[in-house]
């Protein structure tokens, strides 16, 4: 089984003056809180156990907003709390415990996908070993983690990179077995103090062990600037989210 981790820590800076004041993963994506399209993801994707990690002076509005998920069909919803931003891959280690040693879906909050995501979690369900990462197509990858190919096979990811090796990014969407907490675990922070997931994603890749897919649609990261925040809105509004089949022609 899968258990789901929602990652919504964080401080929020690019979203600066709107995060003063709460979590950024709380501000409206157009007629919903961000975080309820995460949550909405997970449970399409058939996972019925989900921890939220978060930290800050908010964290409790998410117990608040959420409950026990309830409104998303859930019976229960689990929280860890993240005492300081210290990277993607240090907030994962918070769910070790709640992993249970099986495999896990870990996606980024702020990150919103025009389709569900329940085929690729499916696929990795039937055979739950390495890791999978899903790409996506942006306008300046320069902002992410970039996979670097040799003909169709992966080589490596550089994160954020001045010379991109590709147009794609690496979402917010991970896959892994529950290797993953003992490869965080021997990481070494970046210059940024962080431990990175980009590290623990090039560990598997070097044990062979780390697929890819492409996301079908838009791939929107909510937190990268506020003209991205208003352009997911927009996004959201227009084409849906999270969708399961494609919408009727017209």
């Amino acid at each position: 089984m899968i258990r789901g981790i929602i990652l919504a820590g964080g401080s929020g800076q690019r979203l600066d003056p709107l995060t003063r004041i709460t979590n950024k993963h709380l501000l409206p994506v157009y007629d919903r809180p961000m975080i309820y399209f995460a949550v909405e993801q997970m449970v399409l994707a058939g996972i019925d156990r989900i921890m939220i990690v978060t930290g800050g002076n908010h964290a409790g509005e998410f117990l608040r907003l959420l409950g026990n998920g309830r409104a998303f069909g859930l019976r229960h919803l689990d929280y860890a709390y993240q005492e300081r931003a210290g990277g993607i891959a240090e907030a994962l280690g918070l769910a070790e415990h709640f992993a249970d040693g099986g495999p896990v879906a870990v996606l980024l909050a702020d990150n919103i996908f025009e389709r569900s995501v329940a085929p690729i979690v499916d696929r990795f369900r039937a055979r739950p070993v390495g890791a999978r990462i899903v790409l996506a197509e942006v306008e300046h990858p320069e902002a992410y983690g970039v996979p670097e190919f040799e003909g169709d096979r992966l080589v490596r990811i550089v994160e954020k990179p001045s010379r991109p090796a590709s147009r794609y990014a690496v979402t917010g969407l991970y896959l892994y077995d529950a290797r993953v907490f003992d490869l965080a675990r021997g990481l070494v922070p970046s210059a940024r103090g962080e431990l990175e997931i980009t590290d623990v994603n090039n560990h598997y890749l070097a044990l062979g062990q780390l697929s890819h897919e492409v996301a079908e649609g838009y791939w929107a990261d909510c937190g990268e600037s506020l003209d991205a925040l208003f352009r997911a809105g927009q996004l959201v509004a227009t084409r849906g989210a999270n969708r399961t089949v494609e919408p009727p022609a017209r």
